[in-house]
């Protein structure tokens, strides 16, 4: 008993030590790329949709083409739509739901066009939140009986016309024709102004249970489309994402949002060293406001997680920039689709880890790969020779050469752990720290 109470007592004074020493999160800013307002999915499973449309926006800023609001509505009722003829073709045998992937939304890009929200808002009572959750029902529940009469060979060649009267009451016929900013035209059209080309994009992603350096149709729920992702080391994969945010590309992202290291509230994701399971409710709020060492994030655990199921594509966001935080170095500027919430009015700052862990995939401007991987992927013609310089990693996963799991020994060299990347010295810039409403 008086070694139960002398290890207590050690325990809360070291505990105690650590809440005195505690150092709030500091961010410097590094790079950040021109992005749209943030907006809110609402009662709906579209963040594929927000989060795409947003990473186009940004495409089309970049372009310099100007800001344009687009409608995430004219993608989702598209996708609706074929996700009902998947569903009836395969006789109920596949995805049903309101999720989906990036590559969704870029298919829709190639097949239809675009369309402002001024255009096409989709949603009968704008002054209403979004909310889907009736028309699935009601979805699904037409699809079934389609397929119970296809069965019993009673299945009229036309049903999808119900499924678009079903469509149109809810989001509205979709235009074929519009005018904006004085000018008329297509979705079609209007993509094409914008400069938008669905072959630009490339999805991307790290899992082993596939050869690494080829393609696969990733095994997660919402790719009701069978959508194809290329499939790179882990170390590769943060070095395409580090190297298009400095090359002023933004990022599509995929990824796992479900674990406690997500909090949109505080602004901040991350993967703590100390195990959540050990902590009180007032040490896991701490672990969000004062800067905790991490995990070190590898291949094999990142691949553990996915085989148990515990990390899945529940979430889809877009990454805008990079910060420099005083103690743990990179974080990730990510823009979310839940609103203007916490200090950061809708904005996470992701660590590093956070990123290795619970990434599903990338998808990104093919031009902003850098160029050996291009050419391994096939993108560019040429030998593949590995680019040295500021897109490397930084201290996650570093083994003690310096080499990161899954590179070769030709990669940059890796930061100490808890020093800040060479390559990410503090520029003269404005000063951020995580805030939260509570």
């Amino acid at each position: 008993m008086k070694k139960i109470l002398i290890f207590l007592f050690i325990s809360a004074f070291t505990l105690s030590l650590v809440a005195q020493n505690a150092e709030p999160y500091d961010f410097k800013e590094y790079k950040r790329l021109p992005a749209t307002p943030v907006k809110s999915q609402d009662m709906t499973g579209t963040c594929w949709s927000f989060s795409t449309t947003s990473f186009l926006e940004s495409e089309v800023l970049r372009l310099g083409k100007g800001e344009h609001n687009l409608s995430e509505m004219f993608t989702v009722r598209h996708i609706y739509r074929r996700k009902c003829e998947n569903y009836v073709r395969r006789l109920g045998k596949a995805q049903f739901s309101e999720g989906g992937l990036a590559h969704d939304n870029i298919n829709v890009v190639r097949l239809f066009g675009v369309a402002p929200e001024s255009v096409y808002p989709g949603r009968k009572d704008p002054s209403k939140p979004f909310n889907h959750s009736s028309l699935a029902q009601q979805l699904k529940k037409m699809c079934d009986e389609y397929i119970a009469m296809a069965e019993k060979g009673q299945l009229k060649e036309d049903w999808l016309k119900a499924i678009d009267q079903a469509l149109d009451a809810e989001f509205g016929p979709v235009p074929t024709q519009f005018t904006y900013n004085n000018t008329v035209f297509t979705p079609t059209s209007f993509r094409d102004y914008l400069g938008l080309n669905a072959d630009d994009y490339v999805n991307i992603t790290s899992y082993t249970h596939h050869p690494f350096w080829t393609s696969f149709i990733l095994e997660v729920p919402d790719n009701f489309a069978n959508g194809s992702f290329y499939n790179l080391p882990l170390g590769e994969l943060i070095r395409c994402l580090n190297h298009s945010v400095q090359q002023g590309y933004t990022v599509e992202w995929d990824a796992d949002v479900s674990n406690q290291g997500f909090a949109a509230n505080y602004g901040i994701a991350v993967v703590p060293e100390a195990d959540w399971a050990g902590k009180s409710k007032e040490q896991i709020a701490g672990t969000f406001k004062y800067y905790e060492p991490e995990k070190v994030v590898d291949q094999q655990l990142r691949q553990r997680l996915f085989d148990r199921l515990e990390t899945q594509d529940d979430h889809l966001m877009h990454i805008v920039g990079m910060m420099n935080e005083t103690h743990g170095g990179i974080y990730y500027v990510v823009k979310n689709s839940w609103g203007e919430i916490s200090g950061l009015k809708g904005y996470v700052y992701v660590s590093e880890a956070y990123m290795r862990q619970n990434t599903i995939s990338f998808t990104v401007n093919k031009h902003a790969l850098p160029r050996d991987i291009q050419q391994r992927m096939g993108l560019e013609p040429g030998e593949a020779v590995k680019e040295t310089g500021p897109s490397g990693t930084g201290a996650q996963g570093a083994t003690p050469d310096g080499a990161v799991p899954g590179e070769s020994k030709a990669a940059p060299p890796a930061a100490k752990p808890g020093n800040r990347p060479a390559h990410l010295k503090v520029m003269p810039a404005t000063k951020h720290r995580a805030e939260s409403k509570e």
